[in-house]
């Protein structure tokens, strides 16, 4: 009876008129897969803590389960974003969430920290795949329609993200308050099983075929995820005595370079993405501003709870007013494209913002920081949006969802640089004087971004052409 009536749904989908305007049908799909990410990235903030307590397990090695996600979300990304473009949304979107499900399952029952870590991997790449599909479908529609700026779509997906990212830690805070740590990892059982259900009756079937197998570039896959492998378990522990992971990730990328600039249907067309300097310069934001906004995640999040003496449900609550300020500044600016405003604000109250983390202390009231956490709202729901946007407009529309893939890439490598900061700045324990050195860091960082911007006026014209 169940299965009559999904394809009596699926039929009565098929069967109606494509609406004039952006299909909303979409939306729900596109913004529940696009966020199971942020909130795993979230989420565990809140719960190193008491995983190390339970497996007996310092930061320096809980830091991994940060860490191994990104590293395999850096390399699923722009891999199945390339997928996507060749061969439609649908069926990467479905396989992706599903393996979200297994390793929520996973997760939960795992035995050890080393098959916690493994679970995170399976969810790192099993959350690659809906947000270049959502790129692509917005893409599509806009081409179909006629609608060059579909700016409330793309608010809608940013705003989404940026709200579960700092929602995540308060989320995580209850669940972990309610079921133990072990929650994070169960609740992506439901958010799978809405996924696929949303998925199979509201993506189109209708599938690429023009891609021929020759074209998926596997060798450059492989160098490419080598490269970044190898990049990042230097990042993430970087030790003279691994001084060959820098030569690795060298050779790696020389060897990845040569061989998509000589084929055909490269994985990473270099030969484009070089000759784009304004996209290029949205990635490097991109690494910059994330790399803040997670140092602060992940940072604070361990001081709150070691530094200050907060349980792991009171820092999520504190971070709470974080979440309201970056939903507040994302809806109220989210229709003005308004690039090089945006980064250039967000990146000046991000440098306010981490500044004032060299002012609290173990006895610091409340309100302090809550006030900070208001304070790092504002560039949160700024600098995502205007990357984002830029993206958009920047980049190949053939190659739509690879070039979002690589801009998520950027975002990880933000977060591992974060993730590798946090433990050289908390090596024994989250104190406060690791949470100076870290706010040290991320004032480089923001200066950086603010650097990066100013002179580049380019921003200034990226605006929706008229149909």
């Amino acid at each position: 009876m169940t299965a009559r009536l999904t394809r009596a749904a699926r039929g009565s989908a098929a069967a109606r008129p494509a609406p004039v305007g952006f299909d909303r049908r979409l939306i729900a799909p596109m913004i529940l897969g696009s966020v199971l990410n942020p909130i795993n990235s979230s989420m565990i903030a809140v719960a190193l803590v008491p995983i190390g307590t339970a497996f007996g397990a310092p930061p320096a090695r809980t830091v991994w389960l940060v860490s191994a996600l990104y590293l395999a979300t850096a390399v699923g990304q722009p891999v199945v974003g390339r997928l996507v473009d060749m061969y439609g949304p649908r069926r990467l979107y479905l396989t992706g969430t599903a393996l979200v499900g297994v390793a929520g399952v996973l997760g939960a029952l795992a035995p050890s920290l080393g098959a916690l870590i493994g679970a995170r991997v399976l969810l790192g790449f099993g959350t690659s795949a809906a947000y270049p599909a959502s790129m692509q479908l917005t893409r599509r529609e806009a081409e179909r329609t006629g609608q060059e700026g579909p700016a409330g779509v793309l608010t809608a997906l940013a705003v989404a993200n940026q709200t579960v990212a700092v929602v995540g830690p308060a989320l995580g805070g209850l669940l972990i308050g309610v079921g133990g740590w072990r929650a994070v990892f169960t609740v992506n059982v439901p958010l799978s099983a809405a996924c696929l259900v949303l998925g199979s009756l509201r993506l189109s079937r209708e599938e690429r075929s023009g891609a021929a197998r020759g074209d998926v570039d596997p060798p450059g896959m492989v160098l490419f995820a080598g490269t970044l492998v190898a990049l990042m378990l230097f990042l993430t522990a970087p030790r003279t005595d691994r001084w060959y992971l820098p030569l690795l990730a060298a050779a790696a990328g020389a060897a990845f370079a040569v061989r998509e600039l000589r084929v055909a249907q490269p994985f990473v067309d270099l030969r484009v993405l070089g000759g784009n300097v304004p996209l290029l310069a949205t990635y490097v934001r991109q690494l910059l501003g994330y790399t803040t906004s997670y140092a602060l995640m992940y940072g604070y999040t361990q001081w709150l709870e070691e530094g200050r003496g907060l349980s792991s449900a009171t820092a999520g609550l504190v971070l709470l007013p974080l979440s309201g300020a970056a939903l507040t500044v994302s809806t109220l600016t989210g229709r003005r494209e308004a690039v090089r405003a945006k980064l250039v604000a967000g990146a000046a109250v991000q440098i306010v913002a981490c500044a004032t983390l060299l002012l609290v202390g173990p006895g610091s009231p409340v309100w302090v920081l809550l006030a900070a956490g208001v304070l790092m709202g504002v560039p949160q729901g700024l600098i995502g949006l205007a990357n984002q946007n830029a993206l958009y407009r920047q980049a190949d529309p053939a190659r739509i969802a690879s070039a979002a893939g690589l801009l998520r890439t950027f975002m990880y490598l933000g977060a591992l640089g974060a993730s590798a900061a946090t433990a050289a700045f908390f090596p024994h324990r989250a104190d406060t004087g690791g949470l100076h050195g870290l706010a040290l860091f991320m004032v480089a960082g923001s200066v950086l971004l603010l650097l990066s911007t100013l002179p580049d006026r380019s921003l200034a014209h990226l605006t929706p052409r008229k149909a």
